[in-house]
């Protein structure tokens, strides 16, 4: 439960050896709370372990949303020594999710924006509703993309479309994230789940060393982007600008940034 009382969780759930893994946080639309993502690594963490018998990780929200993007109404940082720490974090379930052993699959309903785009191209495969919605959106609150987008979404989508996305926000349906390479699979309505635990099943079956080290070689050049990000993205949470994306949010107007 989250200190107001809402219910913000990571549900466990097997299918063999396919762990899932449910974001639940509905108040917020599973909005990327810390303790969310923090819940989030400490579960695949656990399914990391040899004991564990996992083999494949579908990752997906609850409630018609897979994730709303960074939760804004906790978005309280005071200095850049604080963003840092922040993104230094969040950087521990990006690594986690890139570099460690487990093949991931996102399954998408409903809306995946700002920090959820970013959470479902650190996962191997997207698995999207026809019916799903993505969008970067971070500028709309005085931020950059974070959570790896920077180095996830040039690799999925090429550089020049990668840049359009980041700087105009513009949403995607799942058919045309499928078109441009965003999006791996495209399901019905209502059955994304489905499609991507079919998906993990099938890689739960295969050989894990050559799944694991595969992996490590896409990860490469993401440790630098990640270090970048952790500075800019701490000192951009301390400007004037994000107050007023975040002021604009909340008020339900649009930002007037001033540069400062």
């Amino acid at each position: 439960m989250s200190e107001a009382g809402e219910r913000m969780r990571v549900v466990e759930e097997r299918d063999g050896a396919v762990l899932v893994l449910t974001l639940d946080y509905p108040a917020r639309r599973n909005a990327l709370a810390m303790p969310l993502r923090a819940a989030l690594e400490d579960a695949l963490e656990r399914a990391h372990a040899p004991e564990s018998g996992v083999r494949a990780v579908v990752l997906t929200g609850a409630e018609g949303n897979f994730c709303s993007g960074g939760d804004i109404s906790r978005m309280e940082v005071a200095t850049a020594m604080d963003g840092r720490e922040r993104m230094r974090r969040t950087h521990r379930l990006v690594r986690l999710m890139a570099k460690g052993g487990l093949p991931i699959v996102a399954a998408v309903e409903g809306w995946c924006a700002g920090a959820g785009m970013a959470l479902a191209c650190a996962c191997d495969t997207i698995v999207a509703a026809e019916d799903a919605r993505f969008v970067a959106g971070f500028h709309k609150i005085g931020l950059m993309a974070d959570m790896g987008l920077a180095h996830f979404l040039p690799a999925r989508v090429g550089m020049g479309r990668a840049r359009r996305l980041l700087l105009y926000h513009e949403p995607l349906t799942a058919p045309e994230a499928e078109r441009i390479g965003l999006v791996d699979f495209v399901a019905p309505k209502g059955h994304a789940l489905a499609a991507a635990l079919e998906k993990a099943r099938f890689l739960a079956e295969e050989a894990p060393a050559p799944i694991r080290l595969t992996k490590q070689i896409l990860a490469a050049g993401l440790d630098e982007s990640l270090e970048q990000e952790q500075t800019f993205q701490g000192l951009l949470f301390t400007t004037e600008d994000h107050k007023e994306g975040r002021a604009a949010f909340f008020a339900r107007r649009k930002p007037v940034f001033k540069g400062r």
